[in-house]
């Protein structure tokens, strides 16, 4: 049996995992992702509508925790410390506070700065780890071809461009599952089915 102590520690522990999980969407590595920032970003790529659909919005949350997993990878290689980074983002924000309809104390003006930090790093963590891997290693790029041979009736010649893509693709299926198993991702399904009620 516990000691009295441990027994209220875990209980506490577990209580606010649950609460803090209980406020959000899910959490990435500890990290919350609020129901307001995920119902935000869908409506942003739905034409400001927002779906009823499980399924739909499952499949979204999916694509969105992959974007997020990407972010936190990046920030783990100090990405986001680079110079030329920050100041793309100071560029940014400057511009977003110069422009008349978003107040800088709106929930807008938080969602959309975040948006684009994570977009930025995303986009840079990628260029590395999938785009410029494809493009620069002729030898990955031929023995992908060779591996999956079966899969095309052409010479790589006539091909490569379709080669390349698969093989991006194939590198980016590879670098989720590893991200994967390196952080822990939460689903809160309550809060998700809450959101698909009409």
């Amino acid at each position: 049996m516990l000691p009295a102590k441990k027994a209220y520690s875990l209980f506490v522990f577990s209580f606010i995992c649950s609460y803090s999980l209980a406020q959000n969407i899910a959490l990435v590595n500890g990290k919350p992702i609020s129901s307001k920032e995920f119902i935000w970003s869908y409506k942003k790529s739905h034409n400001g509508n927002v779906s009823s659909d499980y399924a739909d919005l499952a499949s979204y949350l999916n694509l969105y925790l992959n974007f997020k997993l990407k972010v936190l990878d990046a920030r783990e290689m100090g990405l986001d410390k680079n110079p030329v980074y920050q100041e793309e983002i100071k560029t940014y924000e400057t511009a977003l506070e110069a422009h008349k309809k978003t107040s800088v104390k709106s929930k807008n003006h938080d969602f959309l700065l975040n948006e684009y930090r994570e977009g930025v790093l995303m986009f840079n963590i990628s260029e590395q780890k999938i785009w410029n891997k494809a493009q620069e290693d002729e030898q990955a790029v031929k023995d992908f071809y060779h591996h999956h041979k079966k899969d095309y009736k052409e010479p790589l010649s006539e091909i490569k461009g379709l080669v390349i893509a698969d093989y991006q693709q194939n590198l980016e299926e590879n670098w989720l599952e590893s991200l994967k198993q390196k952080y822990q991702v939460k689903v809160n399904e309550n809060e998700l089915r809450k959101l698909t009620k009409p």
